[in-house]
């Protein structure tokens, strides 16, 4: 979709009972707490521990974050994505895709570009430690939805 073929939502006339603020948090389970944080820590490394105590962390900046949950024994998770049912990837939008790539390269951690999408400079696919899929985005200036 391009930008002139954004199409706005209807408003309704009357008020909502609530509207959503912002997105928080993504609560993830993970087998090792330190791997994911030296992780996302390579890819957003304005991200800081925000809280934690004995097994857990929120690790974020000041408007999200991820809370991660150690539990070295838990198995693998049984969801294959786009294949069954439950999250596929968790999308993050950035500012300068081609640094990002570069951060990739440097920290040895596999990635993909995808082009097919109008509206943005660049599609990053990755997984994290966990085999969680992610896709950082760098929209165009002139996506208004960015």
């Amino acid at each position: 979709m391009i930008a002139s073929q954004v199409v706005q939502p209807k408003i309704s006339e009357s008020k909502p009972a609530s509207t959503l603020v912002r997105f928080e948090h993504i609560n993830l389970s993970t087998r090792n707490i330190k791997a994911m944080q030296e992780f996302y820590q390579i890819l957003f490394p304005d991200w800081y521990i925000r809280a934690e105590g004995t097994g857990w962390m929120h690790l974020g900046n000041n408007q999200f974050y991820i809370s991660l949950f150690e539990e070295p024994e838990a198995p693998q998770r049984s969801h294959q994505p786009y294949a069954s049912i439950g999250f596929n990837h968790i999308g993050f939008v950035v500012t300068d895709g081609a640094a990002i790539q570069k951060t990739l390269e440097a920290s040895a951690i596999k990635y993909e570009i995808v082009h097919d999408a109008p509206e943005t400079k660049c599609r990053i696919y990755l997984f994290d430690p966990d085999s969680n899929e992610l896709e950082l985005i760098e929209y165009l200036d002139a996506y208004p939805l960015k």
